[in-house]
């Protein structure tokens, strides 16, 4: 399994085997979780968005540690393939092939999370994780945020992801298979 991106040989001397850091944030403070959830509802309220709001990576990984649910609305192979949050529950918001919406969303994301749950949706860059919460939001969920950038990020000048944006750019933990 790789986790954080470092892929590390046993074939490799241990003085020329990568290194890898990971980022553990602590839990915030209740105050702390407090300014995290306004600014987040702040920027959610510039954009006139009808669920919670929109949280940074970073504050996602915080707002995790704090007990908030990290959904992860990606296809399964994205999920296993590309690499995911540690702690994450996946419930696609589409289906593969077709693209459908999953009419079961709302259903499945109950089994995890209870609508006073802060639930935190994530998709490759952010598109896929708004609708999640729009449709989230009119199920009754009030605490549901969208995690800007997603797992990958926006696109650069190369047509590349996760050089701009999102949860592996921003260095924080993950695992592929």
């Amino acid at each position: 399994m790789r986790t954080g991106g470092a892929h590390l040989s046993n074939n490799a001397p241990a003085s020329s085997r990568p290194t890898m850091t990971l980022i553990t944030t602590p839990a915030p403070t209740p105050v702390e979780l407090q300014i995290t959830l306004t600014q987040a509802a702040t920027r959610g309220d510039a954009k006139s968005l009808p669920y919670a709001g929109e949280v940074t990576p970073e504050e996602a990984h915080q707002l995790q540690q704090a007990g908030a649910k990290i959904i992860d609305v990606r296809f399964a192979f994205e999920h296993e393939y590309v690499g995911r949050v540690r702690g994450s529950s996946l419930i696609s918001w589409k289906i593969y092939p077709d693209g459908v919406n999953n009419p079961n969303f709302i259903e499945q994301l109950r089994v995890v999370a209870s609508p006073d749950d802060i639930v935190l949706l994530l998709c490759r860059s952010g598109v896929r994780s708004h609708a999640a919460g729009v449709a989230a939001a009119a199920a009754g969920y009030k605490k549901a945020y969208n995690i800007i950038g997603g797992f990958e990020g926006d696109l650069d000048e190369q047509g590349q992801r996760s050089n701009r944006g999102g949860w592996r750019h921003a260095g924080l933990p993950w695992v592929q298979s």
